[in-house]
């Protein structure tokens, strides 16, 4: 371990905020042939997600088209008070990819748990001579398909969004779902998967028991499909898929990226896998044009230990005695991603902490600069544009990953608690 390294864990271990630059990151292209996951997966989990498009509206008419994506804001405001804030200059233009905004599931796990539950629908119909690709998915809306998936069982382990996610778009279905839930998981998404129809089974203990209890708890029935967030390979590929659509918004606002004018993007990271498949679409889209950090709560940075220790998935925050305890319930999560965290040192080129109160801070300093509502866990992007430094000029991105079914009593708490600190 060299001593740039050594330097950056103690401050990890004694919870400081620190900013980690990937200095190993390497030419992209001449990786990207060593990964199992090609950029053709990408497009097949695109086209999946435009098939079942039709269903998707049908089901979920808020989305009007059937495609669940978010809007690109680019803000003027906020990148001023940041400056002001932080007395630095963001080089460059600011925007906010607005997945708080994202529809039916109202966070970045829109993408991926709706995206693999689908998958395992269509295969089983699929499977069972009920569908083929070239019908209109909206006849899986039809009571056959309710009964047909009533017979089967999705699991999931969660601290909150993925459940949510997973929970809705299972129910919707017809299929049974059993979502495991950490401490960490906040009671009113507990009541709202509760009202949507998903058995919501509670654990005292952090994400990875719920994980453990709710993987041990499916083997058991034949008919139980367990989504895991450590290891989908379905989930990434959902993710992913937001890279290409980023592609398309960037254009339509006449922003193109190239060796000058750089991407800079800013993605919270829990247990790695939302974070994981955007930066490899990313990196599939624009190359080595975008540079993608992560960033963890200081008394969360699982991914960052991961790397740090090149322990990876086998590290856990708690041997270094951090205590795993954050208000960022998305990102409370004590081990990462084995898919992910192997990954992660050929995609992200650096990882920064935040402190808890910041999250408050920034979700304080958003509302009142955009009025966006998110979720202390989003929040911890806002820092990213002010806290790194580049010497060149760029495009910077802050994703914006839940907030949109956050109650407003709650969220008033958090809005005072980060106006106390601006």
């Amino acid at each position: 371990m060299d001593l740039y390294t050594r330097s950056i864990l103690n401050d990890v271990i004694n919870l400081r905020q620190v900013n980690w630059i990937n200095k190993r990151i390497d030419n992209f292209d001449e990786i990207k042939d060593n990964f199992d996951i090609k950029y053709e997966d990408i497009i097949d989990a695109k086209n999946r997600l435009d098939r079942f498009a039709p269903l998707i509206k049908k089901m979920f008419p808020e989305t009007n088209d059937g495609i669940i994506e978010s809007p690109l804001v680019k803000t003027d405001t906020l990148k001023y008070n940041l400056e002001e804030q932080h007395k630095r200059k963001i080089k460059g233009e600011l925007f906010l990819k607005c997945d708080n905004y994202l529809k039916v599931a109202g966070s970045i796990k829109a993408r991926g748990g709706i995206y693999e539950v689908l998958k395992h629908a269509e295969e089983i119909a699929i499977e069972k001579g009920l569908l083929n690709i070239n019908d209109n998915y909206s006849k899986l809306s039809n009571k056959e398909f309710k009964k047909l998936f009533s017979q089967y069982k999705i699991a999931v382990g969660s601290t909150g969004n993925l459940g949510l996610s997973i929970g809705i778009i299972s129910a919707a279905l017809g299929f049974n779902v059993d979502v495991h839930m950490s401490r960490d998981a906040k009671e009113w998404k507990k009541k709202l998967l509760r009202k949507k129809g998903a058995n919501v089974i509670e654990y005292k203990e952090d994400y990875n028991k719920a994980v453990k209890e709710g993987r041990r708890q499916c083997d058991l029935n034949e008919n139980c499909y367990f989504i895991d967030d450590e290891n989908s390979l379905d989930l990434f590929l959902g993710y992913s898929v937001a890279a290409i659509r980023l592609k398309d918004q960037l254009d339509q606002e006449k922003v193109f990226i190239d060796e000058d004018n750089p991407l800079y993007v800013y993605l919270p990271c829990g247990v790695g896998g939302a974070p994981g498949g955007i930066a490899f679409g990313l990196k599939h889209v624009f190359g080595d044009n975008v540079k993608c950090y992560f960033v963890e709560p200081t008394h969360s940075p699982c991914m960052l230990m991961g790397i740090l220790t090149e322990k990876y998935d086998k590290v856990n925050v708690n041997d270094f005695n951090i205590d795993n305890i954050t208000e960022a319930d998305g990102l409370a999560v004590a081990s990462p991603s084995k898919l992910v965290s192997h990954m992660a040192k050929y995609l992200v080129n650096g990882i920064y902490t935040i402190e808890d109160f910041q999250l408050f801070k920034y979700l304080t300093l958003l509302k009142l600069s955009e009025d966006i509502k998110v979720e202390p866990s989003a929040a911890s992007s806002i820092l990213g544009p002010a806290f790194l430094d580049f010497n060149k000029k760029g495009v910077h991105i802050s994703w914006l990953t839940g907030g949109l079914f956050l109650p407003d009593d709650i969220y008033e708490k958090m809005y005072s608690k980060g106006k106390e600190l601006i």
